[in-house]
């Protein structure tokens, strides 16, 4: 049976990580949060004291400082950002990577470099990615997109307590400020904006378990490769 090409994309704190890493482990495919990778390019450009608008510095560093990779982690089970050789999977979730990542984002250099990784990441198909431009422009022709949103209330409350949970709290203002912010600058930038994908289909979390997410996307898998299945057949027999 043909591997796919499994596309998540949507707002931050909708539970698409959560999803994608589970409807992955379930159809034995690879993971790749490519959110993750501009949280690792702007922990870097933090931590060396990179402007971000010096484009020069940024692209300097792009092509031969930041090298990003994920491993799977046996023992905590998670799929981890490795940044130059070191895991930094819980540095790049903190709040002042969530207050800074969609200005790297916006970045022209960084987002060609990232998106370019990724499709490299995706040829073999049989993938699941999640992030903000997957269906529309790093594999538009994936034949399973998903577009999730939430009420951002309860994003914030989610993004609470999985900050709570490693030590950081934040008041449920402050997130619901920064969430706000990066919809907007995500879903206003030039290159690559947040947007649903017109075949993309609208799975709305904010009422639901990660469970029903979970069984919402294989279920478009399931007839996605039944679509495939029954195309093939069609073929052999014309």
């Amino acid at each position: 049976m043909k591997n796919l090409v499994i596309a998540i994309d949507g707002y931050s704190s909708c539970g698409k990580s959560t999803t994608a890493k589970a409807v992955a482990a379930t159809l034995h495919y690879a993971y790749l949060d490519t959110g993750a990778m501009y949280r690792g390019v702007t922990l870097y450009l933090l931590e060396n004291n990179i402007p971000f608008d010096d484009l020069g510095q940024v692209e300097q560093a792009l092509r031969h400082d930041i090298n990003i990779s994920f491993k799977h982690n046996s023992r905590t089970g998670r799929n981890e950002l490795y940044l130059n050789g070191k895991t930094r999977e819980d540095d790049i979730r903190q709040m002042r990577i969530s207050n800074a990542v969609s200005e790297v984002s916006v970045i022209v250099q960084v987002r060609h470099a990232m998106v370019a990784q990724q499709q490299r990441m995706g040829r073999k198909r049989g993938v699941v990615m999640d992030g903000r431009d997957i269906g529309t422009t790093v594999f538009p022709d994936a034949e399973v997109k998903i577009f999730m949103t939430a009420d951002v209330e309860v994003r914030a409350r989610r993004r609470q307590e999985e900050l709570a949970a490693k030590g950081e709290h934040v008041s449920l203002e402050d997130i619901i400020e920064n969430l706000r912010k990066r919809d907007h600058i995500d879903s206003t930038r030039t290159e690559s904006p947040l947007r649903r994908a017109a075949d993309a289909v609208l799975l709305d979390t904010t009422h639901i378990t990660i469970t029903e997410q979970v069984d919402f996307v294989l279920d478009n898998v399931s007839s996605a490769l039944f679509a495939a299945y029954a195309h093939k057949i069609n073929e052999q027999l014309s």
